[in-house]
């Protein structure tokens, strides 16, 4: 029978690998802790370049993270083929948005390509977790990235949407800027809404509320199922259950 001088080393050293593996995750190529903070890294660009080359830079961090999802996510050769052509996309529209003057048509292209990017990478992640046998932290990272790119590629919608119709998207509000646009985009997928930014009229609205529902559907099913299933190592069963922590 283990002393509680064994018991309180046992728990320190879970806690130590723990650290570790979340500590290996932010910088390994097979673990969706560095999707996550290139995601991030994203979200930083796309809200501080303003210039017409800034939305190039966005571009291609983000088909270097989409391309760091799908490998991480064990992506099907479907979509890896599906991925190829927004790569493939998304680069000619890099490339024009540096030497084609600033057109609306053109923006508009470039993040409708940025949008589609978005949307390949989270259903390739949902994918991959779905079927891991263990939930674990790498789960749990995977479903926060799939989250996060849901919530950006709506808010390149946006901004496509924004540039191709001829009325502000924001109505009185304006255009509004990319920055707007994200922080549009996460508090309707949220469904916190603040009420501040509102789109004008179709299909802007149309496609707030599917971004409301995708995000409330996403909590409940994918975020909660991981959430009640997940039991770290250091956590103890309630007395009396008859089940090990390890269980």
């Amino acid at each position: 029978m283990a002393t509680p001088a064994e018991d309180a080393t046992t728990d320190s050293d879970r806690e130590t690998r723990s650290i570790r593996r979340l500590v290996h995750s932010f910088h390994s190529t097979d673990s969706y802790g560095l999707v996550m903070l290139m995601i991030v890294a994203t979200y930083v660009l796309a809200t501080t370049l303003t210039q017409q080359w800034g939305a190039t830079i966005v571009l291609v961090a983000q088909i270097g993270t989409v391309w760091l999802a799908l490998r991480t996510s064990l992506a099907r050769r479907r979509l890896r083929g599906v991925a190829a052509v927004l790569f493939a996309a998304a680069t000619v529209a890099a490339v024009a948005n540096l030497f084609v003057e600033r057109d609306s048509d053109l923006v508009a292209f470039v993040f409708l390509t940025a949008s589609a990017l978005y949307v390949v990478a989270p259903v390739s992640i949902v994918r991959h977790i779905g079927y891991r046998r263990e939930v674990d932290q790498e789960t749990m990272l995977g479903a926060l990235c799939a989250y996060l790119l849901f919530g950006m590629a709506f808010a390149f919608a946006y901004r496509s949407l924004g540039a191709a119709q001829a009325d502000p998207f924001f109505g009185a509000h304006g255009a509004g800027t990319m920055s707007e646009d994200l922080f549009f985009s996460f508090v309707t997928l949220t469904t916190t809404g603040y009420g501040n930014l509102v789109p004008a009229g179709n299909p802007g609205q149309s496609l707030a509320v599917l971004e409301a529902l995708v995000g409330q559907l996403f909590l409940v099913t994918a975020v909660g199922k991981i959430v009640s299933a997940w039991r770290p190592r250091g956590w103890q069963s309630p007395q009396g259950s008859g089940v090990s922590p390890d269980e």
